[in-house]
């Protein structure tokens, strides 16, 4: 056997098994990258859903004038806690990206300070729930703007 056939097999087939796995390896990354946006996706979804709907009901129990000071902080209370919005926050700390994760952290604090009014003698006539519905409006904006940011980013 010629030992020049014997290297142009094996160098062959070197180079064919090479590319093979580079070419694997291409797939799974794009693969990977795929699976790891719809995470994403889906968690931002989630969580700026649990912090619109809370703020919705916070907002629908502000108006609700047949309960007393006691029901509205224990309902307000109820009303974070059933959306979610905990467990989703630290679900975006962990997968986020660190500006994202400071940014989806601020837009709970507001909103969880948007719940805090509900401590207060009168809610219904409380000075301070436009600013802090303002500012609500604001953290959602700024989160939402940065979550589409980090998305588009490939």
């Amino acid at each position: 056997m010629d030992w020049g056939t014997l290297a142009g097999t094996a160098l062959g087939a070197i180079l064919g098994v090479g590319t093979t796995l580079l070419a694997e390896r291409s797939r799974w990354r794009r693969e990977n990258t795929a699976r790891e946006r719809a995470v994403k996706q889906r968690l931002y979804a989630e969580y700026l859903g649990a912090l619109s709907l809370t703020t919705h009901r916070l907002r629908d129990l502000k108006r609700n004038t047949g309960l007393t000071r006691e029901e509205r902080i224990r309902q307000a209370g109820e009303i974070l806690g059933s959306t979610d919005a905990y467990q989703l926050r630290y679900q975006m700390l962990i997968i986020a990206p660190e500006p994202l994760g400071d940014t989806a952290n601020r837009a709970f604090r507001t909103v969880r300070d948007l719940r805090d009014r509900f401590d207060g003698p009168d809610v219904s006539a409380d000075p301070e729930w436009s600013s802090t519905m303002a500012a609500v409006g604001q953290a959602l904006n700024s989160l939402r703007t940065a979550m589409r940011s980090d998305l588009t980013v490939e």
